[in-house]
């Protein structure tokens, strides 16, 4: 018997060649990118007659890139496709790792739904998420054979008849038809049977709703289409059977995929659904098997990117970014995911500093970006960077890691309390510290970026692609740029590296550097707030305006502790608004945003490592509400990917009744170590954890949902100590813990986080003496 079965990434499905949907006499078997090709045992079946035997789509001759397909139910089908929007030109060629799509960033999204009646009902949506106008040709081959279901699974032919078509064109204001009709017959002599049959079979191809005329052509059907920046193009299409005279009704028109109140064959599903046996268990009514689910596939996941050649110890280790394009050692990738996951083991973060501060700059680089005390962005080994094609064999194009790196110093002296551990990683942050105080360029006490690599990347921030930074207009920003939240990361790392010299008996160090993280968040506040919006600007560009654009950037800025009390409400509002939040997580960039393309990179793709770090920010200001929503929406999101495994990004449609599912970015690695640990910094989140190894302290601030009312820790590691807790949610909706099993020295006491916002000092009281209780 396997050990842990419950870790194999098996997941089998029969027939994986074709996609399905299906209902009554209606089944449309799909290749794998949702057509039907010519010559295949796909097609449009109905009383076992292949209506249709070729369905297949182009844009201006290409077919188009298939990027989410999936069924909702059985007899409804969506699917995403992405092409580069014609005559656009594609941006500049990406010299970085992401290897961006051109299609993600100049989209021309066609979104196809098909519903099963009796016949298919198609909706056809067009947008350009362009801000240029487009023009070009969609078109729509097919054929009908009208092949029995056996002769298209054989292949051989039995049955032959006669067949015409006809192109009807327009048969009614705003309808258009085609029509192709079958008649076979066949005299036969069986043992005791004889006579003559005959079969009437006919297929009846309606437009409607189109926002251009369409013209048909040898087997094509083709519709010119204009469309402006931002704008998106319509048309429906039913294909409607005949079997023997009578046609068959199709029950189903634009976005039914929610049940329909006057469908018949709705109605009746919903009777069968509601009126049958139930079955239910303890936990079928919460999420708690879905969060299960999707943590543990998350520690599966950061243990099967480790890069077992850059170990410095058996439980002190290093992951590699994500699959299949980022096998190499990243800087902020791998920061970020070990501080999130570090509710696991502290072992990734020491692993990761150790390796990391090997790697920090020693000289002057252009080639490189490369400066003494500059923490490293990326290191791989590809014979293009081993031969030197690119910088990067080592690359420092990123100010993330240089600025980020004290702080998840500071978390791992939390965690482990080891002064040993931490002590050798003393220099290398405060060196970095010293590189970024070099790059205010202008003297405002805020830090910009600007490669100087001839083949360097951009943008150089959180949000790294070359066109992540725009104006309102959707105009890309020049360099040099400060981002806001660099600021902010930049903020919080000297606040806790102020706090860990104090420890090491540095005071005067850490008074200075408090100091300046005091004066850093006041400048953020200063020139990124935008007061008309009660929001964080993206950046300032490079005459120091604000690029007012509304965008996740700012919900780090909330994560980092930055806004005042008086402001918070207002930009979590906002974060959770429609502009923003799709419904299963915040976008990065405003759905009413000129540039917002739900495919890009980082003008309109969700993030599950930003939807971490958010989490962690509402419950750091006390708004468990807001916490509560963005983990639900995550965790659902979960269970619609393999093993609920989070991807690298994913599309920021709307959740509604036209978007019952997002789609991918098209490159989206899986698994991802970011994506992965985000899921583990959630839960740490609603069960409001803080250690504090130094006094031999374990913080805990529960806030459990209705949707997870109970849930279980063992073996949490803080200092030398290891601890069991079961968490749960009382009657009155109150959150409480009790220790289950205790090993070592260690004081667990019911708080607020030392860097809570809003805790009180009532509250803070009140918290220690319940912690005193027994069984606390």
């Amino acid at each position: 018997m396997p050990a842990n079965p419950g870790s194999y990434l098996v997941k089998l499905r029969p027939r994986s060649d074709y996609l399905q949907l299906s209902q009554g006499r209606t089944v449309m078997v799909m290749a794998r990118d949702g057509f039907v090709k010519p010559n295949s045992r796909e097609g449009l079946f109905v009383h076992q007659t292949r209506l249709i035997s070729c369905w297949e789509y182009r844009i201006n001759g290409v077919i188009p890139l298939p990027v989410a397909l999936s069924n909702v139910e059985q007899h409804n089908w969506l699917g995403y496709y992405i092409v580069n929007a014609p005559g656009v030109p594609a941006g500049p060629t990406d010299e970085g790792s992401g290897d961006m799509e051109d299609s993600s960033e100049q989209t021309l999204e066609l979104k196809i739904a098909r519903f099963a009646g009796e016949g298919i009902h198609e909706d056809l949506n067009l947008t350009n998420y362009t801000l240029q106008p487009v023009e070009f040709d969609l078109e729509i081959t097919l054929d009908s054979d009208f092949a029995d279901h056996i002769e298209a699974d054989s292949g051989r032919r039995q049955q032959h008849g006669k067949k015409r078509s006809r192109w009807l064109g327009e048969v009614s204001a705003g309808r258009w038809e085609y029509s192709v009709q079958y008649h076979a017959e066949h005299t036969y002599h069986h043992q005791d049977e004889s006579g003559h049959s005959t079969l009437d079979r006919a297929l009846t191809l309606g437009v409607e709703n189109a926002g251009s005329a369409p013209q048909f052509k040898s087997n094509k059907l083709t519709f010119h289409i204009q469309l402006g920046a931002g704008k998106s193009w319509h048309a429906c299409i039913n294909l409607i059977a005949i079997i023997d005279g009578q046609e068959l009704p199709l029950h189903y028109r634009c976005n039914s995929f929610a049940p329909q109140n006057n469908n018949e064959y709705d109605r009746k599903r919903q009777i069968f659904l509601h009126e049958a046996t139930g079955f239910q268990s303890g936990e079928s009514e919460t999420m708690s098997a879905t969060v299960l689910g999707a943590i543990n596939q998350a520690r599966e996941d950061l243990m099967a990117l480790r890069m077992f050649d850059v170990d410095k110890s058996d439980r002190e280790w290093v992951m590699a970014a994500g699959l299949p394009l980022y096998i190499a050692l990243f800087g902020r990738d791998t920061l970020a995911s070990a501080w999130m996951a570090s509710l696991l083991s502290p072992g990734m973060m020491s692993g990761v500093l150790t390796e990391l501060a090997k790697w920090q700059g020693t000289k002057v680089c252009d080639w490189r970006d490369e400066d003494p005390g500059r923490m490293i962005h990326e290191a791989h080994t590809g014979p293009l960077e081993i031969l030197n094609y690119n910088p990067r064999a080592r690359y420092y194009g990123s100010v993330t890691t240089s600025g980020f790196y004290p702080f998840v110093v500071s978390e791992l002296w939390h965690w482990t309390g080891d002064i040993e551990l931490v002590t050798p990683l003393i220099k290398p942050a405060l060196d970095a510290i010293a590189w970024k105080q070099t790059h205010d360029r202008d003297g405002d006490g805020l830090y910009e970026y600007q490669t100087r690599s001839e083949q360097g990347t951009k943008n150089q921030a959180w949000k790294d692609s070359w066109d992540a930074i725009v104006y309102n207009n959707g105009t890309v920003v020049d360099t040099p740029i400060a981002a806001v939240e660099e600021q902010a990361f930049f903020y919080v790392a000297l606040l806790q590296m102020s706090e860990l010299l104090y420890w090491l008996e540095r005071k005067d160090e850490s008074k200075k550097m408090f100091d300046w993280a005091e004066e850093l968040r006041k400048r953020i506040n200063e020139h990124f707030w935008m007061e008309d919006e009660k929001f964080y600007a993206m950046a300032l560009d490079p005459k120091g305006r604000q690029v007012r654009s509304i965008a996740s950037n700012a919900g780090h800025v909330v994560a980092c502790g930055v806004p005042d009390k008086s402001m918070v409400h207002d930009v979590a509002d906002r974060l959770m608004s429609d502009e923003l939040y799709s419904g299963w997580g915040v976008r990065t960039l405003s759905a009413k945003h000129a540039a917002y393309d739900p495919f890009s990179y980082h003008r309109g793709t969700v993030w599950p490592v930003e939807q971490g770090a958010f989490v962690l920010g509402f419950a750091r200001y006390g708004l468990h509400d807001h916490m509560h929503r963005l983990c639900k929406s995550m965790f659902e999101a979960s269970t619609i990917f393999d093993f609920y495994r989070m991807p690298e990004c994913f599309s920021g449609h709307t959740r509604d009744e036209a978007h019952p599912f997002p789609a991918f970015y098209p490159k989206s690695c899986a698994p991802q170590a970011w994506s992965a640990a985000a899921v583990v910094a959630m839960v740490q989140a609603m069960l409001g954890i803080y250690p504090y190894a130094p006094m031999e302290l374990l913080l805990l601030d529960p806030h459990l949902p209705e949707w997870l009312p109970n849930f279980t820790l063992t073996n949490l590691r803080v200092g030398k100590a290891t601890v069991s807790i079961r968490f749960y949610r009382e009657r009155d909706g109150s959150s409480n813990y009790e220790i289950l099993d205790l090993k070592g020295h260690l004081h667990v006491l019911r708080q607020p986080s030392p860097w809570s916002l809003t805790a009180t000092w009532g509250e803070r009281i009140k918290d220690m003496f319940t912690s005193m209780l027994p069984g606390k």
